[in-house]
């Protein structure tokens, strides 16, 4: 463990040593203890809770004040790993000014450690003015769930030779705008292998293969409390949803039949 958290490049310089990088989706305070404990180097709040948490079918309704309170809660979980946080839908996109005002108070609000936004070159010049206003920034490339309606589907992207240099292009302009990590999603292994080696910051994958310098999941997939989804690039860690069930069945049985609480879980 070290006594600061690592801050972006730092994961630069773990990539130059071939260190990979672990990144967990975490929402809040108790899983962020469990997490850092556990050794993660990197957690994601992303917008992804909208979906996760609320029960939303996209992640294009959540909203800066759901990530801010999420993100806090994080934050206060976990004292030394470095917190990225996902800036929503239309709250960076409209303008750069508004960009700089909404992650600004994202990482004021919070005290986390880097924003995170989706899109390619088209993004770099937002990137460059976050940057330059000491606001650190992850990028994402490849499928992006905010822009699923244009994309038409949570399907791989970059899987013809166009899209595949639209893509290294995308990720070469925003490492030179200053983005310090960039997120991967859906990409063909051979594809995301070529960009990793082609950039000097790390990428981290989810549905990319292990040609990344890195892999990040959403925490409640990997632990399977949503057994309900189970897309190829997903490995499942351990099956939580049947032990939830199988617990919460056990108390009910013993409350109807009043077996708890018993003595050893009453006061005189």
């Amino acid at each position: 463990m070290v006594d600061r958290p690592l801050t972006l490049p730092d994961l630069a310089t773990r990539k130059r040593d071939g260190r990979r990088l672990v990144m967990l989706t975490c929402y809040d305070a108790l899983f962020a203890r469990l997490l850092e404990g556990a050794g993660v180097d990197i957690m994601l709040v992303g917008d992804s809770l909208n979906e996760v948490l609320a029960g939303h079918r996209s992640t294009l309704s959540a909203t800066l004040d759901q990530m801010i309170y999420h993100a806090s809660s994080v934050r206060r979980g976990a004292d030394r790993t470095p917190i990225v946080v996902d800036l929503p839908f239309l709250t960076y996109q409209v303008s750069v000014e508004e960009a700089i005002r909404n992650a600004g108070r994202v990482l004021a609000e919070t005290d986390c450690h880097a924003v995170k936004l989706e899109g390619g070159a088209p993004m770099a010049d937002t990137v460059r003015a976050l940057v330059d206003r000491g606001i650190p920034v992850v990028g994402h490339l490849g499928l992006t769930p905010q822009a699923i309606n244009t994309l038409g589907g949570y399907r791989v992207q970059g899987r013809d030779a166009p899209a595949a240099k639209q893509l290294l292009d995308d990720a070469l302009a925003l490492q030179d705008a200053g983005a310090g990590a960039l997120v991967l999603e859906l990409v063909p292994r051979e594809l995301a292998t070529q960009v990793s080696r082609a950039l000097t910051i790390p990428t981290i994958g989810i549905g990319a293969g292990n040609g990344c310098d890195g892999q990040v999941l959403v925490l409640h997939d990997m632990l399977g409390l949503n057994d309900g989804f189970s897309p190829k690039f997903l490995k499942r860690y351990a099956e939580l949803a049947g032990s939830v069930r199988e617990a919460v069945a056990q108390y009910a049985a013993e409350v109807r039949t009043g077996v708890y609480p018993d003595d050893a879980h009453s006061f005189d």
